[in-house]
């Protein structure tokens, strides 16, 4: 399959450095390099550059992809560069003597002529998948282990015990996301979440190869009240944006969609059983804003394009980092054309909170089995918010005390209200912006049993400043609690007091900087009368 090409894209500073960076590292000896591009550096260019070298070069290199659709996608960006590639695709014509194969392993699996195929150079796209698949590891380990190995990836970190530094040797990367927003690659984004008691609860759900088993978390999320409350909240945050949805599974992904029609709003699914002329009508259809919404279940993390997508809703739950920045990759795209000034997250899962912001990341690393969180660590524990006894996360009933952790909680359905990510709060100087940030740290350790000192220091960690005493104030029940709400702040405090050695006059201390002065006398002869 050939082409008469177009003009190769013209590479931006970084991306030349980042390949002279390669190069460098293939002439000090290393064969195994991980090449890590955060969405929106332009992966795809850079190992279509990397390409056009290897075959200007006589060399012959085996581009590796791990979903059958992405083949059509990687082959029309090689085509912008001229290269002449064969393809290890079902369905699609095979070329052994072209001196690039684009390969799926979907298909790898059927095929046996690519083992003794003499592959220079193994390109692992979407490393952190691929390179870990029984056809990467072959590659690497059996088929071509003298072979020069270059494994790219957005995401380093990956769920599971194996690591990519497990098996790479040294990494070149690109800028990291908040220095690509700086230079104009990126779109800035604004975050708005839900409270923990609006969220999906997924306390109960069981973790399966490390992310959450979909069954479970299909039962925690795929339920009419939560669906309803993010289409109200679209409907008032971002009304009209043309709009991702990142769901659980396919039914879910129908539900969201249909709940968007019924609010009248245009919405459809794509998903693995869409044909692919009927994905790029949809995925035109959504840049052209003749569709509002596209919902999905992993179809959309991985090889969609359209930069003029303005909103994603975060609806899956996930511990898997890749994941999380993955889906945030797909709204940052830019897209001045369009009118788009920044992306916006709406994020129902709490995966900001759980995984972290694009912006904060301050450089990538090669995460080896040892140092990753999977790699054998401690098990994750939690404070028991009557007694203080640390236990286990997994522990449902205290053994000291016998408090019970309670996992069918109700559901608020609270409105989102705007979040930050770290860099972004140390630039806010606004008073009442820091207030509101302030009450939400304080917030979250009220509901997770812990002490008011700890929201202190996570507000200094994620703000870089001290919050004033006078911030306190309204931050659990607003300014005018009532008298049931203010027992239950001064048994918080209490139990406060006990876990962390504190005497009753932090408590009354704590409390008035809470309700307010003079509550503490009020609450005194309240509960005395």
């Amino acid at each position: 399959m050939t082409q008469a090409p177009s003009q190769p894209p013209k590479l931006r500073p970084y991306q030349i450095d980042l390949i002279n960076d390669l190069y460098r590292k293939l002439n000090q000896g290393y064969q195994k390099i991980a090449i890590i591009a955060g969405t929106g550096a332009g992966k795809t260019v850079i190992s279509g550059q990397i390409c056009a070298h290897a075959e200007s070069a006589g060399r012959k290199l085996l581009f590796v992809v791990h979903l059958d659709v992405l083949v059509g996608q990687t082959y029309e960006k090689m085509q912008s560069f001229g290269l002449h590639c064969g393809f290890i695709k079902a369905g699609w014509p095979e070329d052994p003597e072209a001196p690039i194969q684009i390969a799926s392993i979907q298909t790898m699996l059927k095929r046996g002529w690519w083992r003794t195929w003499p592959a220079d150079v193994i390109f692992y796209d979407e490393a952190h998948i691929t390179l870990f698949s029984r056809v990467g590891k072959q590659l690497l380990k059996k088929t071509h282990p003298n072979a020069v190995h270059f494994a790219m990836t957005a995401t380093p970190l990956r769920l599971g015990k194996e690591q990519l530094g497990d098996y790479l040797e040294t990494l070149v990367a690109s800028p990291v996301p908040g220095e690509l927003q700086q230079m104009g690659y990126l779109a800035p984004l604004k975050y708005y979440s839900l409270p923990l008691d609006s969220m999906a609860n997924v306390e109960s759900v069981k973790l399966k190869g490390g992310d959450y088993d979909e069954r479970g978390l299909k039962q925690a999320c795929d339920r009419p009240e939560l669906i309803v409350k993010i289409v109200e909240e679209w409907q008032r945050l971002v009304r009209g944006k043309r709009t991702i949805a990142f769901c659980v599974d396919v039914e879910h992904a129908r539900h969201v969609a249909a709940a968007f029609r019924q609010a009248g709003v245009s919405a459809e699914t794509v998903d693995g059983e869409t044909p692919v002329k009927e994905r790029r009508r949809l995925y035109d259809a959504l840049g052209a804003s003749e569709l509002r919404v596209l919902t999905s279940c992993n179809v959309i993390s991985i090889g969609f394009d359209e930069p003029s997508v303005e909103v994603g809703l975060m609806l899956r739950p996930t511990q898997s980092s890749a994941l999380h920045f993955q889906q945030l990759g797909r709204v940052m795209r830019i897209s001045p054309q369009t009118g788009k000034d920044f992306g916006i997250i709406l994020d129902q899962a709490g995966n900001l909170e759980r995984l972290g912001f694009p912006e904060d990341i301050r450089e990538y690393e090669l995460p080896t089995h040892k140092a990753s969180s999977g790699g054998g660590g401690p098990a994750p524990t939690k404070p028991c918010p009557a007694c203080g006894r640390v236990v286990y996360a997994f522990i449902v009933k205290c053994p000291d005390c016998g408090h019970q952790w309670v996992s069918e909680r109700p559901l608020l359905l609270e409105d989102m209200v705007e979040i930050y990510s770290s860099e972004q709060a140390k630039q806010i100087n606004d008073i009442p912006t820091l207030i509101q940030l302030f009450h939400g740290h304080r917030r979250r350790a009220f509901k997770g049993g812990y002490a008011p000192t700890w929201a202190e220091r996570s507000f200094f960690e994620h703000c870089d400043r001290r919050p004033h005493p006078d911030w306190c104030r309204g931050s659990l029940y607003g300014t005018r609690p009532s008298w049931e709400e203010q027992r239950v702040i001064l048994d918080y405090l209490r139990q406060s007091a006990r876990r962390i050695g504190k005497r009753d006059d932090w408590v009354a201390r704590e409390f008035e900087l809470e309700v307010g002065p003079g509550s503490w006398q009020k609450m005194v002869r309240y509960q005395s009368s």
